[in-house]
């Protein structure tokens, strides 16, 4: 099997190319090839023993999508994106990174011709959704994105579901949580400061909370986006149905039950370091997003998450400081 990954470099890029290979398969099938493409290289990774082809790929280029399909991988995981606050900031980049390369991707799919058909994950994402909301929002809640990052990730589950719907593909979309607690340093998405607020801390130094205690949101752990990934190219299309985008579970609290739950796990000399420091900019996108999902299509189809943000946090200390916390 031949697995490509775009943004491979990042975080859950990293992430699930280990997974795939500490499993050594998908789907019953032995992988033997990676291709493996960023902005910037990514790492060969340590362990496989099969072809990886690793190399810097500007996605944008219109040639990208025929290059990324010209030796037919036969699952494509299209992780490739800037994040929101990023994408809200520069809006030409926005479109340009998030939009255009995917449907490069999907014409060169549809054009490559000789019956391939590949299966395509494509993670999305809960901006596609705006207020005002229910109290849970279901699957098929209207799409009324308030971001550019929302409606260009909204835009390409459109194109994935009419891509799937003519036979060009078997793709699956999936509505990533806010993804914490993620390791390494802050980056331009307006979500950052969920990670930070926990990661900083534990790692002794101080983190600034932009937002009020009363914020509430939408988190899945590292591991458990990974664990989303490989489920999510294991369905069928019998399984999926003609919905082929779909919300993930994840764990519903406030700023301040995070930080109730990082008090539990490493104790209030931790807790000390967030300083609070309102940002209206932020403060603004967030009001506008969505808080709480049912979920209950994926939990159906077999996706699982953490219970409690405790075990977010513990999965982080477990994963990222080899189980101990800064003093």
């Amino acid at each position: 099997m031949h697995i490509l990954i775009t943004g491979a470099a990042g975080m859950v890029g990293r992430k699930l190319t280990e997974r795939l290979v500490a499993d050594g398969g998908l789907n019953g099938k032995a992988i033997d090839r990676f291709t493996l493409i960023d902005v910037v290289k990514p790492n060969v990774p340590a362990g496989f023993s099969g072809k990886v082809d690793a190399y810097a790929l500007d996605v944008s280029r219109e040639d990208a999508g025929k290059k990324l399909v010209k030796d037919r991988p036969d699952v494509i995981f299209h992780l490739a994106a800037v994040v929101s606050g990023e994408a809200e900031a520069d809006f030409e980049k926005g479109y340009r990174i998030n939009l255009v390369p995917f449907h490069y991707l999907l014409e060169a799919i549809r054009c490559a011709g000789g019956g391939y058909r590949p299966k395509l994950v494509f993670t999305s994402s809960i901006a596609v959704f705006g207020a005002p909301f229910p109290s849970e929002i279901p699957d098929d809640f209207h799409h009324t994105p308030l971001t550019s990052y929302g409606a260009q990730k909204g835009i390409c589950e459109l194109l994935l579901a009419d891509y799937t719907r003519k036979g060009f593909l078997d793709g699956v979309g999936i509505r990533l949580p806010t993804i914490c607690v993620r390791p390494g340093t802050p980056n331009k998405a307006a979500s950052g400061f969920f990670s930070n607020i926990i990661r900083e801390p534990l790692a002794g130094h101080e983190a600034v909370l932009p937002v009020t205690e009363a914020v509430m949101h939408w988190h899945a752990s590292p591991r458990s986006a990974v664990g989303f990934l490989t489920h999510a190219a294991s369905l069928t299309r019998e399984e999926l149905g003609p919905r082929v985008n779909l919300t993930m579970p994840g764990v519903a609290c406030t700023v301040g039950e995070q930080i109730a739950a990082l008090r539990r796990v490493a104790g209030e000399t931790v807790v000390a370091r967030i300083r609070r420091e309102p940002d209206a900019a932020i403060i603004k996108i967030v009001s506008g997003w969505p808080t709480r999902f049912d979920a209950k299509r994926a939990r159906s189809l077999g996706f699982s998450v953490e219970e409690t943000f405790d075990e977010i946090i513990r999965a982080h200390v477990d994963d990222e400081l080899g189980g101990k916390v800064a003093a």
